[in-house]
């Protein structure tokens, strides 16, 4: 018995093993199978583009024919030096900061009062707030074009009804107002994702915690600072490290609102790269701006994911 015990054990650990390895490669190719068109996207669309721009980003060049005409760093001293592109910076860092300090603090002011207040109609408010993050950016640029007509826009007609002597405003034609004028639109667009992704980082709180800190005889105010906000930490930074790339890489609301004018008053990093690099077939201008603003948001995303978001997500994140 002892004999034929040791004949069929290795064996059956054989059969196991190779049951396993044959699981494990099922497993594999599945992954792949879901895993690579998106690769092959990521490759074609985004990796291999920038990997082209850098070496075009030194050349004169319109886009036609090969790259002959070497300028070496001319590209990216004429942009950081450009007066219009030194704007567009700014504008992109205003645009960014008023995300910060105004859309965000409001998303979740908003998201509190839904998921701890006792506001009625909770489910509608919720809905109607997500609801501009469904439509594209086209469609909402689109919408906000007729609300900011100047003559007979929704704009200039409700508010001398609410605010008697009020004048109309030409909202996207006045150079100190349509900047934010665009912010309204992309608050509009994005409030309601901010608000859902608060309101989901709440629920996941355990309201344990809370009542056992009113019970400790904490008020309502201490409750949100030191039980509430710290617990929604991870979701906050979360939304700021959204927002903040979003900020950069606005292009479609703005170019269909007012094309980066009037006089690129509102003109972004994204615009400026498209008008003065691809409609004027300066390609090789282009690309240098292209991998500034590259720069500028991996820059970012690099240092605040490993000062910011690793106490979230562990030493994984380098």
């Amino acid at each position: 018995m002892a004999a034929i015990r040791t004949r069929v054990l290795p064996r059956h650990q054989y059969q196991a093993s190779r049951d396993k390895q044959r699981r494990d490669l099922d497993k594999a190719l599945l992954i792949t199978l879901f895993v690579l068109p998106g690769m092959v996207v990521f490759l074609m669309f985004l990796l291999i583009p920038i990997v082209q721009s850098m070496p075009m980003s030194l050349f004169k060049w319109n886009g036609f024919g090969p790259l002959k005409d070497f300028v070496g760093l001319d590209n990216y001293t004429s942009a950081l030096s450009n007066k219009i592109f030194q704007a567009a910076l700014g504008h992109s860092f205003t645009l960014m900061l008023l995300s910060l300090t105004v859309q965000l603090p409001l998303a979740l002011a908003l998201a509190l009062l839904l998921a701890r207040g006792n506001l009625p109609g909770r489910s509608l408010f919720r809905g109607l707030f997500f609801v501009p993050f469904v439509f594209s950016e086209i469609i909402s640029a689109i919408i906000w074009l007729y609300v900011f007509k100047p003559d007979n826009g929704l704009l200039n007609l409700v508010l001398p009804v609410v605010i008697p002597g009020f004048k109309p405003v030409a909202w996207l034609g006045d150079r100190n107002l349509v900047l934010y004028a665009i912010f309204a639109v992309i608050t509009w667009k994005y409030f309601g994702f901010h608000m859902i992704l608060y309101m989901a980082g709440l629920q996941s709180i355990p309201k344990d915690l809370e009542e056992a800190a009113r019970v400790d005889g904490a008020n309502e105010r201490n409750v949100l600072r030191y039980v509430t906000l710290p617990m929604l930490g991870n979701t906050i930074r979360l939304s700021v490290f959204l927002s903040v790339l979003g900020s950069f890489q606005q292009f479609v609301i703005i170019w269909i609102a007012t094309e980066g004018g009037p006089v690129n008053s509102s003109e972004v990093l994204a615009t400026y790269l498209y008008k003065f690099g691809i409609i004027r077939f300066n390609l090789g201008y282009g690309s240098a701006v292209a991998i500034i603003l590259f720069a500028i948001t991996l820059v970012f995303s690099l240092g605040y994911q490993r000062m910011i978001l690793r106490r979230d997500y562990g030493p994984e994140v380098r």
